[in-house]
């Protein structure tokens, strides 16, 4: 199946390729920042540098002495993927300036990266403070979708990079886009229901002194089941508006990539509520989230046309 992306390709000189590598690579990074958080959470690393910015207190990495044993070790080890995401993220902006300088005109690459460099910024605050509350179940809840917000402006970012930087141009019906926007925010409280239904879990974070939402699992799990029913009737109702009238075909892709991760995360989700959410299903889960994310955004930026 090809990536429901722009046919038009501004970046494709042989100068500026390296430059939407790079908002690839970004992507890449922002859920890869996102499954090692997930492991750090379900190997019960969540406190394996109880403290913040330092590891330990009077030392920024762990030490040999520390009670938390390993789980130091996998917590201080996400906490250096954050320079990496960091890194990366300067590395946009420094792209970004030096493809200006080269007279391309590109300006519209801007908006994204902005948020992706001041979401960073909050990230690694929301982190500390999840930290020095003892992983209080809402500001990990915060934290994860936060992550979600970076990967959704990644996603945008690397979109544009395909697009020119003309006015946009609806290629569908309003009726349908505003179909679109109801679908996104149905997607959101998906989320918000996922990480509800994992602050409530067995997956606190911590081995030794979890800290949970007092719902019953139970309860937000069949809750988070229903919205996720309510998403894939609105994604079905979006691909059919996009066969019966879109005028191009990339709504229709874009639009059957949202459900076939539906329709795969969904089945994930049952099989490890059934199995009693062991790890590496847990794990497979926020895989399937973040891309789930990025299709999304993929699919609202797909009904309309930037030559």
């Amino acid at each position: 199946m090809r990536l429901p992306v722009p046919e038009s390709a501004p970046l494709d000189d042989a100068g500026s390729r390296w430059l939407r590598r790079l908002f690839w690579l970004n992507l890449i990074v922002e859920i890869g920042i996102v499954l090692t958080g997930g492991l750090v959470r379900l190997s019960g690393s969540g406190l394996g540098c109880p403290d913040w910015p330092e590891c330990v207190s009077g030392s920024l990495t762990p030490v040999a002495h520390q009670a938390q044993t390993w789980h130091k070790y996998v917590e201080f080890s996400n906490r250096m993927l954050t320079s990496v995401v960091s890194i990366v993220a300067v590395a946009l902006l420094v792209g970004i300036i030096l493809d200006m300088r080269r007279g391309s005109g590109r300006k519209h690459l801007w908006q994204p990266v902005v948020l992706i460099l001041v979401g960073i910024a909050v990230q690694a605050v929301v982190g500390g403070i999840s930290v020095l509350m003892k992983l209080n179940p809402v500001i990990v809840a915060t934290h994860f979708l936060a992550s979600m917000v970076l990967v959704s402006a990644s996603a945008w970012l690397v979109w544009r990079s395909y697009e020119g930087d003309g006015r946009a141009t609806p290629i569908i019906r309003h009726e349908v886009r505003w179909l679109a926007l109801a679908t996104s925010a149905a997607c959101a409280v998906v989320l918000v229901l996922g990480t509800m239904t994992t602050g409530a879990g067995p997956h606190s974070g911590d081995a030794k002194e979890p800290a949970r939402l007092h719902i019953a699992v139970r309860t937000i799990a069949w809750l988070h089941a229903d919205s996720v029913m309510l998403f894939c009737g609105l994604v079905v109702a979006m691909l059919l508006c996009c066969v019966l009238v879109a005028s191009e075909p990339l709504p229709k892709r874009a639009w059957t990539l949202v459900l076939i991760i539906t329709i795969l995360q969904g089945a994930l989700g049952y099989t490890q509520y059934f199995l009693g959410v062991p790890a590496t299903l847990v794990e497979f889960h926020m895989l399937g989230a973040t891309l789930l994310v990025v299709a999304v955004t993929w699919g609202v930026l797909s009904l309309r046309r930037r030559d």
